[in-house]
């Protein structure tokens, strides 16, 4: 049987994925991420460009964030070390921040209670400066 075919296209795809994640500053949800890659011609299916995200997630390539609405966004990541987000909920403007005392505590918590591999998110949610002005 050849896959070499297949092994090609799955890394154009997410060679073309890559392109518009390095591209972009702001978080983009998978759909939003599937209309860009459209919109250039490329071919490529909407579950391989979540496949090729939950991949980057697992690897730490990318940031995750899930707002209320419950549709994931996400956005290449430019902190190397475990960080966490302070998004604005009108414009989407995202800092990264790191938390020793969140860390601390999410390490203490789960000894506490004997957890093992614990891992967490943290995401706040406000208005940023820029747009409590307006």
């Amino acid at each position: 049987m050849n896959v070499g075919p297949v092994k090609s296209r799955s890394t154009r795809q997410k060679t073309a994925v890559n392109r518009v994640l390095d591209e972009r500053e702001d978080f983009v949800s998978a759909q939003e991420l599937f209309a860009l890659l459209k919109e250039r011609g490329e071919q490529v299916s909407l579950a391989t460009v979540y496949r090729i995200l939950q991949q980057q997630q697992q690897d730490g390539l990318v940031d995750v964030l899930n707002p209320d609405d419950g549709e994931s966004l996400f956005r290449r990541c430019e902190a190397q070390t475990h960080h966490h987000h302070l998004m604005c909920r009108r414009c989407g403007r995202a800092v990264e921040i790191e938390a020793p005392a969140v860390e601390a505590w999410a390490a203490r918590t789960a000894q506490e209670h004997a957890f093992t591999e614990v891992e967490h998110t943290v995401e706040i949610y406000g208005i940023c400066p820029d747009c409590s002005r307006s």
